[in-house]
């Protein structure tokens, strides 16, 4: 059974970092592309970043590319979503997601593995 487990949320203030973490278990993580998505309260759940088997990456606009970037280490089964300069609108609930195939996608109907989430709140 496919396990995603996200890790490292939390509260900052604005301008800070965070590197969230989600561990795969259960499945072979080298085979398929991973998602970033997050949710706010009252909003639809939105793509943010995505990586591909091979570590191509997409993200949602260009800027959070300029603050955020994604990455994946095949060995720990664990991919990361490193976030700069956060702002108040970062704030959600991020999870991580697993498609059994590449490249990723952000549409949220592609993957067929969601981990639980992690809070992410930022402060003004």
């Amino acid at each position: 059974q496919v396990h995603l487990v996200e890790s490292g949320g939390g509260l900052v203030q604005a301008g800070d970092s965070l590197r969230l973490s989600c561990a795969a278990s259960g499945w072979t993580f080298s085979n398929g592309a991973m998602g970033w998505f997050r949710q706010a309260p009252g909003k639809e759940r939105e793509f943010v970043a995505g990586i591909g088997r091979n570590g191509g990456s997409t993200y949602s606009e260009d800027s959070l590319k300029g603050r955020f970037s994604i990455s994946r280490d095949n060995a720990k089964n664990t991919v990361y979503l490193q976030m700069n300069s956060l702002k108040p609108e970062d704030a959600a609930v991020y999870y991580c997601a697993v498609r059994n195939g590449s490249p990723s996608s952000p549409h949220s109907s592609f993957y067929d593995y969601w981990g639980q989430g992690t809070q992410v709140t930022v402060s003004s």
